[in-house]
């Protein structure tokens, strides 16, 4: 055995006890004082994978919303350890979130219409095109795809400004695609 080794040590104890009493009463400043002493190692965690301050410390707040749950779904045996986990898998998580979204973009997402790739004699043209088809689909698709595709929202911020749900945000994205192809399609013609 390690001379370093130090088995039951006061911090893992008093955080089983604020584990097990956070669980036995749902006491949210129970869990909040458990989190707090782990907070720079979150912060330090979340700087690491994602590379920017205000990102950690949104990530650092979504963690712990994530807590509320999850403490009470696992059997933890060390608290810090179980959370340095959580932790970075929810940076990897928000990382790969993002290149998806990098990964999109408007040429992509109408691609096989030529009004959208249009060249200097007719890009006001494609533009109203644009713009009277967009006017033409229903008003939860249209609110989804502007803000997704124009103003380069995540599905997250659009559930959060619109209050659709997260399915019904992607549901709304598609059926706007679609329809707005159909649309651009008939222009064309």
């Amino acid at each position: 055995m390690s001379l370093f080794y130090k088995p039951n040590k006061p911090t893992d104890a008093a955080d089983e006890k604020l584990l097990t009493s956070y669980r036995e009463s749902g006491d949210l400043a129970i869990l909040g004082r458990l989190y707090e002493k782990q907070m720079p190692l979150v912060y330090g965690v979340c700087l690491k994978y994602l590379n920017d301050a205000e990102q950690a410390k949104d990530a650092v707040m979504a963690i712990f919303e994530e807590l509320i749950v999850k403490v009470k779904q696992h059997d933890i045996k060390h608290f810090k350890s179980w959370l340095y986990v959580l932790s970075r898998n929810y940076c990897l998580m928000q990382l790969r979130a993002g290149k998806k979204m990098e990964m999109v973009n408007l040429d992509d997402f109408m691609e096989f219409t030529p009004l959208l790739h249009p060249d200097e004699n007719n890009r006001e043209e494609a533009m109203k095109a644009l713009d009277n088809c967009m006017d033409k689909l229903p008003g939860n698709q249209k609110q989804s795809v502007s803000l997704f595709y124009l103003d380069e929202k995540c599905y997250k911020e659009i559930t959060e400004v619109t209050g659709f749900s997260l399915n019904d945000v992607k549901s709304y994205i598609q059926n706007g695609k679609r329809n707005l192809k159909i649309c651009l399609e008939k222009v064309s013609e």
